[in-house]
């Protein structure tokens, strides 16, 4: 079985950014308690390394981040996530007396940035993102002129906007956002546009798509249920028309019946996943024909 190692794959610098940031927190406040408004990055495991330094995090997918800061003890430090923070939970953390350290990606900060100068602007703002996702709540939260596009149907119900600046959530699928962009530009066409798919998102995906024609059995992606960049690695490897596409939490994921009669296997990862989950994957493929017993997960070396 030939196993294809799909490059680049796993972290990306705004994780590597927010690990770091956290690590150091560990050490610099070792006699307060620390927690994670929402998940650092999109992995379980990763939270679970996090515990392990006494770093606690704080996630609820029906709550926002203001709402989340109440469950915080005061005097307590906060991090907050890579996918950036909206300044009024900045604002909120800053009154209940909390110390709070920002770990937003560079690339999302940017983004903030641009959306902020078109609203001051007088820009109506049309983000294209995930319901729920962070990065997208963080950006809806500035004004209520910036309008969540989920899909062509939210553009369909918007108003006729005389001011239209187009930019988009760092993480989504090039493919869909082109698309969602013309269907954009045909209702409004005189919008500005500015795509904002970060690099790491970008090469990871143009990468998967390059598997079209490698005649490609199985494609793995490792990555958390939550990533969202790993959940749109797997719909792109599904319209290049690999046969078998399964999104794996870890190794332990992997059934025997996966890799029957393969004999060309890849291997991604998502931008949150760690280095050491998908070397495991890997290591048990290329040993799948001379031992199929998993390896254990080591939570310490996660990070």
């Amino acid at each position: 079985m030939e196993i294809i190692k799909v490059a680049p794959r796993g972290y990306c610098k705004g994780v590597i950014h927010a690990i770091s940031i956290a690590k150091q927190t560990a050490k610099e406040y070792p006699d307060k308690d620390i927690y994670v408004l929402g998940m650092l990055v999109h992995n379980r495991y990763v939270m679970e390394a996090l515990n392990l330094l006494g770093i606690k995090t704080i996630d609820d997918k029906n709550s926002t981040r203001i709402k989340l800061l109440e469950k915080i003890p005061s005097g307590s430090v906060v991090i907050f996530t890579a996918h950036g923070v909206a300044p009024q939970v900045k604002t909120e953390a800053q009154k209940r007396g909390l110390i709070a350290i920002d770990a937003s990606c560079c690339d999302v900060v940017k983004t903030q940035n641009i959306v902020k100068s078109h609203l001051e602007n007088g820009y109506e703002i049309l983000y294209i993102g995930k319901k729920n996702h962070p990065e997208a709540e963080a950006i809806c939260a500035l004004s209520s002129h910036v309008h969540l596009i989920c899909n062509k149907q939210d553009i369909v119900d918007l108003k006729d906007f005389k001011k239209v600046f187009v930019t988009n959530q760092t993480t989504m699928s090039m493919f869909d956002i082109s698309e969602l962009f013309e269907c954009i530009n045909e209702h409004y066409p005189n919008a500005i546009f500015s795509e904002e798919i970060c690099n790491a998102t970008r090469i990871r995906q143009q990468a998967v798509a390059d598997l079209k024609g490698q005649n490609i059995d199985v494609l793995f992606v490792v990555g958390d249920k939550h990533s969202n960049n790993s959940t749109r690695l797997a719909q792109i490897a599904l319209q290049q028309n690999i046969p078998h596409v399964y999104r794996i939490d870890d190794v332990n994921d992997i059934h025997e019946d996966y890799l029957k009669g393969v004999n060309k296997v890849a291997v991604t990862a998502g931008a949150s996943t760690p280095t050491y989950l998908t070397s495991q994957v890997i290591s048990y493929l290329l040993n799948f024909d001379k031992e199929k017993q998993k390896p254990a997960i080591d939570i310490t070396k996660v990070l």
